[in-house]
């Protein structure tokens, strides 16, 4: 749903000094085809010797069930650190402890399709309407972190072409 370059994926993981597990997914890509792939990429993650699975989910119940559901016959406990978060106060400080991110994309059931490829930034969230939710929790729109005090280095980007596909709006990010 990112629609984010791969290279881009790497440089993110790279300036955040964490390990990358790509998991190719197909696309169009069934439910029982995506939990057939993650089942294997846990399997994998047992066998390296993970003990937990960390979520951003910050509070839809049905989807943290389903992952705890998806993670109960493995050794893998799922953390949510974020778990009922005020999306708000956690938008604004994630702002202002210095995160920098574009708009990658954009439901526009949910949010006009002009908020794609925008910089998630105060004047973003001030732009919201009412109903969307800051984090986008809802699924109204995904985003890319390109700089932050987590990375050693930003991961320079800019924002590409615009293009709607699948019912969605996706703002492409170029590396700069």
């Amino acid at each position: 749903m990112h629609a984010v370059r791969r290279s881009l994926l790497e440089a993110q993981a790279a300036a955040a000094g964490l390990p990358l597990k790509a998991v190719n997914l197909p696309w169009p890509c069934s439910n029982e085809r995506y939990e057939a792939l993650m089942e294997t990429a846990v399997a994998e993650a047992e066998a390296e010797g993970f003990e937990a699975v960390a979520f951003g989910d910050l509070f839809l119940e049905d989807v943290r069930r389903y992952r705890e559901t998806m993670l109960a016959p493995t050794a893998l406990s799922p953390v949510f650190p974020l778990w009922q978060e005020d999306t708000t106060a956690l938008a604004q400080a994630m702002i202002a402890g210095g995160l920098r991110a574009f708009i990658t994309c954009v439901d526009p059931k949910q949010l006009d399709p002009s908020f794609a490829g925008r910089a998630f930034d105060a004047d973003f969230l001030a732009d919201l309407p009412p109903g969307v939710d800051p984090c986008g929790e809802n699924g109204e729109f995904h985003s890319f972190v390109w700089d932050g005090p987590m990375f050693d280095r930003p991961v320079p980007v800019v924002p590409g072409e615009i293009v709607e596909r699948d019912g969605f709006v996706f703002a492409d990010l170029k590396p700069a």
